[in-house]
């Protein structure tokens, strides 16, 4: 698959991460799991996907402060940054072009970037 199809999605919520996975597999993506930054900051350097999927508490360090290395390193990535505080919404990283999501993340949202 193009590394456009590739999806890293770093959230440390089971749950959610599961329910993802299965919407993005059924739209024929190829994903990929991470539960932590440290684990979410490997994959990207090995997979380099073509979008990526960032929280912003992770257990171990703020996804978002990390989102300007993504972008930095891999221009072509798309970002998505989510977080259930709304009052992150106001704190984008600088340098940083990002779509952000606020959960409870919507299916119907999520079906306006990626039909």
């Amino acid at each position: 698959m193009a590394a456009d199809n590739n999806i890293l999605i770093i959230e440390d919520e089971l749950d959610l991460c599961l329910l993802l996975k299965e919407y993005f597999v059924r739209k024929h993506y190829s994903v990929s799991l991470a539960h932590t930054l440290a684990d979410g900051k490997a994959l990207f350097n090995e997979l380099k996907p073509g979008i990526v999927i960032l929280d912003n508490n992770l257990p171990d360090g703020t996804g978002w402060g990390s989102a300007g290395d993504i972008a930095t390193s891999s221009p072509n990535t798309a970002i998505f940054l989510i977080s259930a505080d709304s009052s992150s919404v106001q704190i984008l990283p600088e340098g940083v072009t990002a779509q952000i999501l606020e959960k409870p993340i919507s299916f119907t949202v999520l079906d306006n970037y990626f039909l």
